[in-house]
């Protein structure tokens, strides 16, 4: 029999029922056509709106934090010298804007395990040479009369989950647009901050015109988001290191907000775990960069997020344990199963949640 204590912690208390219709294949019409879903914590309720209803959700004192990171079209598809396809995914490109690098972590997919001294041969010249094979990671380098980021820059392809169903052999080339948030500046990322994608430049204006400031992090989203939690008891799972950095004028506008006690709104789960890994118990946060592995699931106890917006997250994640240690696993889950009765649509090029 399970405890309320022992339900926090099972996986299996973070399932829910998903009709595979419901995950979004391609983004809404327009970036700002997605629906909200509203959940006032403090009045226990849910509403629906649409997603330019944000900037009535948001209050002029509030600081509203984005992430910055820029997606990198680090999926390139090629061929082994014996004429089989394979497709490789950089993991950490520019993942370290200051490191000097030669090797990288790659995922390789092909008829069978490439082994060391194996090359890869893709347009433009482009050879991947593999170098080491250890818990499903490749290390390579690249050789070619073109640079790596000459050839990311004309044949790379935006690295979409795997639960978008996509003809890999023909790409859609608005995904390049799209699934970069219209803010992303800097480099280094294999999957896009999601909650970031529904902002167009228009509503961004209207929210500073209300008086709300904007400030950015950089967190570059990795690999460990997608590892999935292999074991029963969460408290056992560790995240993978991804890079972040916050400048010192970020930091000043968050702490002066906080002193003065006025709500910070996380744009995404990354700007959320940054944050938090940042932040001083006593709920100030420190500017500075290195490498987060914070894993927030219920029973932790936030430091400086008072309310996010966020994306609806897959069965079994770490996503959904940080939303639901924010506003409660019963909670989040009475809202997914509305939003499944209500047809929004899920995962990244879905639809938007604020929490508050």
């Amino acid at each position: 029999m399970k405890t309320e204590t022992s339900t926090m912690y099972t996986l299996d208390d973070y399932d829910y029922l998903l009709p595979e219709d419901l995950i979004a294949q391609v983004p809404a019409d327009d970036r700002d056509g997605s629906r909200l879903l509203h959940l006032s914590r403090r009045e226990g309720t849910l509403s629906h709106r649409r997603f330019p209803d944000i900037v009535d959700l948001l209050a002029p004192s509030d600081v509203l934090v984005v992430n910055d990171t820029r997606v990198v079209p680090g999926r390139l598809h090629g061929r082994k010298a014996t004429g089989g396809k394979a497709e490789l995914l950089i993991l950490d490109y520019g993942r370290q804007p200051d490191a000097e690098q030669r090797f990288y972590h790659c995922l390789i997919k092909a008829s069978k395990q490439a082994a060391p001294g194996t090359r890869i041969f893709f347009d433009q010249g482009l050879v991947a040479v593999v170098d080491a094979f250890a818990d499903g990671i490749y290390t390579v380098h690249f050789e070619g009369p073109v640079t790596l980021a000459e050839a990311i820059g004309r044949i790379g392809q935006m690295p979409l989950p795997p639960y978008i169903k996509r003809d890999a052999a023909q790409p859609d080339p608005a995904d390049k647009t799209r699934y970069q948030t219209v803010y992303a500046n800097r480099q280094g990322a294999i999957a896009a901050p999601t909650a970031g994608l529904h902002f167009t430049d228009a509503i961004l204006a209207r929210i500073r015109e209300k008086g709300v400031t904007v400030v950015t992090i950089t967190l570059h989203v990795g690999y460990g988001t997608f590892v999935p939690v292999r074991v029963d008891d969460i408290r056992e799972h560790r995240m993978h290191e991804e890079w972040f950095s916050i400048a010192e004028d970020t930091a000043r506008i968050v702490n002066q907000a906080k002193s003065q006690g006025r709500r910070v709104v996380a744009v995404g789960t990354t700007s959320v775990r940054t944050l938090e890994y940042a932040a001083r118990d006593n709920g100030m946060v420190s500017p500075g960069s290195g490498n987060c592995d914070l894993f927030i699931y219920p029973g932790y106890t936030f430091k400086l997020v008072d309310a996010m917006l966020t994306n609806f997250h897959l069965p079994r994640s770490t996503l959904l344990m940080l939303v639901s240690a924010f506003a409660g696993r019963e909670t989040m889950l009475q809202a997914y199963a509305q939003a499944v009765q209500k047809q929004y649509r899920f995962f990244s090029y879905g639809d938007a949640m604020l929490i508050e």
